[in-house]
């Protein structure tokens, strides 16, 4: 083993075993890890939520009751609505595919755009957050041991270290970057849950005074700008306060990894998440009320808070409370960029299944993770944070609310309006469509109208360049489309002609009876990906080239597990199955030509690692083989096509030459 095989194991770890059949079960997230992984999101989001939404009510924060419950009645319509999702689809129901397959695909493009960009922007602002409530809790001289930077090059500093970091944990794979964080969550939800407990239970008798205070905020607010102007208030400090609700989605968009019975389970997360994400929002608003809490520019206001509210305890007790609730605070906004890293991957790859996206990212890596989706993630999340650590001027969180969640309410709206046009079609069939077209509908007012009034308050500020960067993501999209889409036509055309030269073949061609095998002869060996025209090409080329040449005609074939079909064990031996007889196809027309005729094949997430160990195999049976392989070629191939297409043969051929063996590709041009 070198070097790299060991640094990839201690890191990264195992490769896991394809053959185990307890594979799906020991990777999947009963309910309550799922709540950890995908609920932080959301939860974590009431470290900058809520507080954003107080202070953008400045002298009318006794309005905040109003926020307070429209926040917890956002909250429980979006997760019952998504409950819904995932009943439609027990396979998984992310934005992207319930606009594709209840709209167009169309709109499935770009709410699956819009979702990449959201959980881009979620490692961002969850890692940039966490970050300063981490850095909350220090002494203020920490900032001295680095006396030639500025504190915002400090913390962004930090915070591309935590992205680097999350990276490496999640190539490891989900379960086992979700289990770590499973004591830092839980001494978050006691330490919130407590500290909302004790402001009302302390400040109960002050109820009464925050009514009182609500009835004039009302009044005067209404003396003063009339009621237009109080509901434009109440909407702005709401829809600032919208980062939220994102991440409830993150459930329905990774359904297949949880465990089974997965609607069940999904649906038991949603509750926990939107329980959990009802209670520390509203209680959180109602603490700032009760505690008359002013903002503080060296911290955030939950870390004011809680300060506040201990300042009569022992000091011991005090300081051991805040920094255990402000470091669980940062930890689990860490966590929250788990959302990200696991729900970006998923997108990627259902989009590079449909050919909206590079394939690669649907390959998966010997953890069974979307690798190349995680990494770009990372890339993502590092630029974004080193970008608007260079040019914002109101520091990371703020500049990346402004950001965020314009996106993920692209995503929430086409959902719920495809939720709301299936119960209409199927409402001749479906006994309890009126609840359920009530509540989707419901759910699309509320994520529509979020959705207009983030695009108005936010746009001038820099919510232009979120709209900017989806819509340049969504032409690619369409550019990709359209490339794979014409080499489609191209591959079809070759396999129409390849058949046809086979068929006529067939037609004169007098059946013979294959002589039996000798290990020592001349022996032709193809790989291939399915009985297609670049396999049937390659091999009818071979032949022609080199007539009466060889005796032996061996073929390869590895079936590649990928995002598409890691859907559960029976997938997996679907998959197995089609491998075999697609590569018995072109055994048997062989063997129909009197040639002795083999069939190898194998299944792996690395075609190039798999495909060597049956070239190894094949070479022990045959020494006289020669390996062929078909590439495609492209007329005027550029940079992007290189990225679209994978050149796997190459680094076979490295492989074999490397062994001393012999290959040889045929250029296919297209």
């Amino acid at each position: 083993m070198n070097v790299i095989s060991r640094l990839k194991q201690i890191f990264i770890g195992r490769a896991h075993n394809l053959s185990d059949k307890n594979i799906f079960h020991n990777m999947s997230l009963v309910a309550l890890l799922a709540w950890v992984g995908l609920g932080a999101d959301g939860l974590s989001s009431s470290c900058y939520g809520p507080e954003a939404a107080f202070l953008a009510l400045k002298n009318h924060t006794n309005l905040s009751l109003f926020v307070a419950l429209a926040s917890v009645l956002t909250i429980v319509i979006i997760c019952m609505s998504y409950s819904q999702i995932i009943e439609l689809f027990p396979s998984g129901g992310g934005g992207y595919l319930v606009a594709s397959k209840l709209l167009s695909p169309t709109l499935g493009v770009i709410s699956g755009c819009a979702l990449i960009g959201d959980y881009i922007l979620t490692i961002a602002i969850s890692v940039a957050s966490g970050t300063d409530a981490l850095f909350s809790i220090f002494p203020p001289d920490v900032m001295q041991l680095f006396p030639t930077l500025s504190p915002v090059v400090v913390k962004t500093i930090f915070s591309l270290g935590i992205v680097v970091l999350l990276t490496l944990l999640n190539l490891r794979g989900v379960k086992e970057s979700v289990v770590l964080w499973v004591p830092i969550f839980s001494v978050f939800v006691l330490t919130y849950t407590f500290a909302i407990i004790w402001a009302v239970a302390t400040h109960f008798h002050e109820l009464p005074n925050i009514a009182h205070g609500v009835i004039a905020d009302v009044r005067a607010d209404h003396a003063e700008v009339g009621w237009f102007g109080l509901m434009a208030v109440l909407l702005k400090a709401y829809s600032l306060g919208a980062g939220t609700y994102t991440g409830i989605e993150a459930v329905s968009n990774g359904l297949n990894t949880l465990r089974e019975p997965r609607v069940q389970t999904g649906k038991r997360t949603m509750i926990y998440m939107g329980a959990s994400l009802s209670l520390v929002v509203g209680g959180l608003l109602l603490a700032y009320l009760l505690y008359h809490v002013q903002p503080n520019p060296d911290k955030t206001l939950n870390a004011v808070l809680f300060e506040q509210m201990t300042a009569a305890w022992p000091a011991w007790l005090s300081k051991t409370f805040v920094v255990s609730a402000m470091a669980s605070s940062a930890a689990l906004l860490f966590i929250a960029a788990q959302t990200g890293f696991f729900g970006g991957p998923r997108v990627l790859a259902n989009m590079a299944v449909d050919r909206w996206m590079p394939t690669r990212f649907a390959s998966l890596s010997d953890r069974l993770v979307t690798q190349n989706g995680v990494l770009l993630m990372g890339f993502a999340a590092l630029a974004v944070l080193t970008l608007t650590a260079l040019f914002a001027s109101g520091g990371l969180v703020n500049t990346l609310v402004v950001l965020y969640s314009i996106n993920v309410f692209i995503t929430f709206s086409l959902s719920q309006l495809g939720m709301v046009r299936h119960w209409w079609k199927c409402r001749a069939k479906e006994t309890q469509w009126k609840r359920k077209i009530f509540i989707n509908g419901l759910g699309l007012l509320l994520t529509s109208g979020i959705l207009v009034s983030l695009c108005i308050v936010k746009f001038f500020e820099g919510g232009w360049a979120t709209l900017l960067v989806t819509g340049a993501l969504i032409a690619a999209s369409f550019g990709i489309k359209r490339h794979y889409r014409h080499t489609h036509k191209k591959l079809q055309r070759l396999t129409e002609l390849a058949a046809a030269a086979m068929a006529d073949d067939a037609i004169h061609a007098v059946h013979k009876t294959p002589p039996p095998c000798n290990p020592n002869a001349r022996t032709a060996a193809f790989l291939v990906n399915g009985f297609n025209g670049l396999g049937l090409h390659t091999l009818l080329a071979v032949v022609r080239m080199f007539p009466n040449v060889y005796s032996n005609f061996i073929f390869v074939q590895v079936g590649v597990l990928d995002a598409g079909n890691f859907k559960g064990a029976d997938e997996v031996e679907n998959l197995r199955e089609h491998s075999r007889r697609e590569v018995e196809r072109y055994a048997a027309y062989m063997r129909k030509h009197g040639f002795h005729s083999e069939a190898f094949y194998g299944l792996g997430t690395d075609i190039s690692e798999e495909a060597a160990k049956l070239c190894e195999e094949v070479s022990e049976k045959f020494p006289q083989a020669q390996f062929f392989a078909g590439q495609l070629v492209f007329k005027d191939e550029t940079m992007i096509s290189r990225l679209l297409h994978n050149h796997t043969v190459f680094e076979l051929q490295r492989r074999l030459y490397q062994a001393g063996r012999v290959m040889l590709i045929l250029p296919i041009q297209v």
